[in-house]
């Protein structure tokens, strides 16, 4: 009977795969579901990693599975509710089947070569990864084998794969837009940490009363395991590991809440430490080695966490806010609210935001990135002391209760607030959606007491201290350790300057050089996006008011879609034109209000402001056209700036194209005929060629005849603008001899009014040869009266 057991689990995975091309979804999901509370543990071991891989799809990305990441409920509403329940963290049948194999204490091989760049390195270089996520779980290969894996309990795995499928590249379907919040992976991720850790109440326990008997958590580590098998390369940062090592006695509370921690330290890892802290601190910026980029869901999800996170370290009961509280009688759920954003989240987010900030196209994507900053930038938001909605206002005052967490995050309000300033300085603010991103950060750092407390723990910093301890290189239990991260957390720091101290040198390292936010530089540079928010803001109130004018001299003409008849016309260089006035109105509201908060944060006086605007001001000349943009003489002539270039760019200035050469050779445009511009030059071309003699003895007399014959024939074309160019600036003038010019005759505008003139005189019962008399008796009365205007104004030139 033995020999049908064991084949039983194999026969059972090959029903299952059959299954996934014969049954529809939603009968493959009630299936599994009957599946998972009918079978044993034992035979349901060999499914488990091939159902994982199925639903979150394979590690390389050439499975898809389930497809979470697109799943939405208003597009497949049936599919989208089975898999909601099926992976419920609370109620889900997946969740029971992890349960039932933990009861075994299963173990699962995860390939070490899916982990974040900086952890697999570490493994690979037989270095061990501080956090201890990844300790007593490295199994190394037999002689001959390929490849590390971790050793993972059926939680870890089940968690490891969720989280990492957020990262696997994935190619949408094509035609379709998916919204990431209503996606089924983000409401799952939604579920998860408002489960495992809750803003109210409690972790819910396990469920050990139907699965034949208590679930145990991780094993701990025996303090005897040796560390000799990671080689003898790298021997400082083995001894720096091994004397770091927990004891096995660690507190047996904390192992109630090995879900919540095992569930927050594998979603920092697998989203978060794609970076590692050396790399930045050694090159200030993670560079190409690092080639993890991360996309704008990826963002929005981490988003969805560091929110989550503020609530859940905002519930912490008000007895036990202070470190000084910490008893043996503390809850560990309440001790971890304490120190889950410090521990957890903030070196590697800080890194990760660093990363992005340098990194993400100067886009509008990037609002997903500024948004998950400002939300860490503001737990106060997430407080559970809300005020009433008539109390709400946008100058809610940050209280003194946000102290510490400001001081103890400020290289993530002055360092970042920096990086954002740089990116603004080169984006395009004429852009509503640019200059959105720039009222959002200037809103939030213009909140009451924010910026005081900034500038304070600036102080803090810079205060003369005498020894600065080196950052130490801290290791926590974990569940499988034997402990968590609460056992041996460190001694409360009271000195407030001496903690900033330590933020700021565990981050940016000893030797850093701290430029302040409210510094002489970073000043410099405020003053100057203030004054490309004032240069956006004329742009755009130039191109609303061009575009109004347009509109208003749209002639009955034009309505008949015959075009414009501005030959020298321009394109503005962004997208206003496109979507209306109401987004100019919106830009200019956002760079009003981003520029008030701009002078609140850092004390513009108003004489600052006026200088500002009239150099502004001073950027048009006096028949209120731009400047050229900006030039500087090269050993080729003048040649643009990289200043020059921007003002390009985002329209600011421009250089303005008009044809100077022959009018009867300039291109066909859109409001001529092709076929009569052709004949009438062909036509106009014989008759000067034939009568080019007499034309020029007519032109040449100086009574009213040769005036009247040098009106209409010209003897010369001249630009009466100056050609502007970065090159050279010049009035060209080009003698020609005396010629007739037909080309009028070919424009839709000029054959439309001969026709409304036939048309209107035919009314009247004038016949076409009493009408074209008319025609040629009133134009030969203007140009006689012409002809003598521009004697008598030639004798008064002279």
């Amino acid at each position: 009977m033995a020999l049908p057991t064991l084949q039983q689990p194999s026969f059972l995975l090959a029903n299952l795969k059959a299954d996934c091309v014969n049954k529809p979804f939603v009968q493959r999901c009630q299936d599994l579901v009957q599946i998972i509370q009918e079978f044993p543990a034992k035979e349901l071991h060999a499914v488990f990693p091939w159902l994982v891989e199925m639903i979150f799809g394979s590690l390389d990305g050439s499975i898809i599975g389930w497809n979470l990441r697109c799943l939405q409920g208003r597009i497949n509403p049936a599919e989208y509710n089975t898999v909601l329940d099926f992976l419920d963290p609370s109620s889900g049948s997946m969740m029971k089947l992890v349960y039932k194999l933990q009861v075994e204490e299963y173990r699962f091989d995860f390939p070490v070569s899916y982990l974040p760049g900086p952890v697999k390195i570490s493994i690979q270089e037989r270095v061990l990864p501080e956090c201890p996520l990844y300790h007593n779980k490295i199994q190394f290969p037999p002689s001959g084998g390929l490849g590390l894996n971790l050793a993972l309990n059926p939680f870890e795995y089940y968690i490891f794969y969720f989280a990492l499928s957020l990262i696997v590249p994935q190619n949408f379907p094509l035609g379709h837009h998916f919204s990431t919040s209503d996606s089924a992976y983000f409401i799952l991720v939604d579920r998860y940490l408002k489960c495992f850790l809750p803003i109210e109440g409690n972790v819910p326990p396990l469920p050990s009363s139907n699965l034949g008997g208590a679930i145990p958590s991780p094993a701990p580590r025996s303090s005897a395991v040796s560390f000799a098998s990671y080689g003898v390369h790298h021997s400082s940062l083995l001894k720096r590991h091994v004397a770091h090592q927990p004891l096995v006695n660690a507190d047996p509370a904390a192992q109630e809440i090995w879900r919540s921690e095992t569930l927050l330290q594998v979603f920092v890892e697998m989203w978060l430490h794609h970076y590692s802290l050396e790399v930045y601190q050694q090159m200030q910026s993670p560079h190409t080695k690092e080639s993890f980029q991360p996309t704008e869901e990826h963002v929005l999800v981490v988003r969805l966490l560091v929110k989550h996170l503020h609530g859940f370290a905002n519930s912490l009961k008000p007895e036990q806010v202070s470190p000084s509280a910490h008893s043996h009688a503390t809850s560990p759920l309440e001790e971890f609210k304490r120190i889950v954003i410090p521990r957890f989240l903030q070196q590697k987010l800080y890194v990760f935001l660093q990363h992005c900030f340098g990194h993400w196209p100067l886009d509008a994507s990037f609002r997903a990135v500024l948004e998950m900053w400002l939300s860490y930038l503001q737990p106060w938001r997430y407080s559970p002391e809300k005020p009433l909605p008539s109390t709400e206002s946008p100058n809610r005052a940050v209280t003194e209760k946000w102290v510490p967490f400001v001081q103890e995050n400020l290289l993530m309000y002055t360092k970042l607030f920096q990086g954002y300033l740089n990116r603004a300085l080169r984006t395009d603010l004429v852009s509503a959606k640019n200059a959105l991103m720039v009222f959002r950060v200037a809103k939030v750092f213009a909140q009451p007491n924010l910026a005081d407390i900034i500038q304070k723990g600036e102080q803090l910093f810079l205060e003369p201290e005498h020894i600065i301890p080196h950052r130490q290189h801290r290791v926590f239990l974990s569940p499988s350790l034997g402990g968590s991260f609460l056992s041996s957390w460190p001694p409360a720091i009271t000195d407030a300057s001496f903690k900033v101290k330590s933020h700021v040198y565990s981050l940016e390292g000893q030797d850093c050089q701290y430029k302040q936010m409210f510094g002489p530089e970073v000043r410099v540079l405020v003053l100057r996006l203030s004054q490309l928010i004032a240069q956006a803001k004329q742009t755009a109130k130039s191109i609303s008011d061009h575009s109004s004018e347009a509109v208003a001299n749209q002639s009955f003409f034009s309505w008949l879609g015959f075009g414009s008849p501005d030959l020298n016309g321009s394109y503005t260089g962004n997208d206003l034109d496109e979507v209306g006035h109401d987004t100019i109105r919106k830009t200019d509201e956002y760079l009003e209000k981003a520029l008030e908060y701009l002078c609140q944060i850092f004390r513009l006086n108003t004489t600052q402001l006026t200088q500002l605007m009239a150099s502004v001001s001073a950027s048009q000349d006096k028949n209120g056209k731009k400047q050229l943009p900006d030039c500087m003489m090269s050993e080729s002539g003048m040649v643009l700036t990289p200043l020059g270039r921007y003002q390009i760019i985002n329209g600011l200035r421009r250089f303005e194209i008009e044809y100077q050469g022959d009018p009867e050779l300039q291109p066909i445009r859109s409001y001529e005929n092709a076929m009569l511009v052709r004949w009438l030059f062909r036509f106009s071309s014989a008759i000067n060629e034939r009568f080019a003699g007499k034309m020029q003895a007519l032109c040449s007399r100086q009574d009213f005849l040769g005036s009247f014959c040098r009106y209409h024939l010209d003897s010369s074309f001249s630009t009466e603008k100056s050609r502007q160019s970065p090159v050279m600036c010049r009035n060209l003038t080009v003698a020609q001899k005396p010629r007739i010019r037909l080309r009028f005759l070919a424009s839709y505008r000029t054959l439309l009014s001969l026709f409304l003139i036939f048309f209107i005189m035919s009314l009247f019962s004038v016949g076409p040869v009493t009408c074209t008399f008319c025609i040629f008796f009133g134009y030969l009365s203007y140009s006689v009266i012409m002809t003598l205007f521009m004697d008598k104004w030639k004798s008064h030139q002279h």
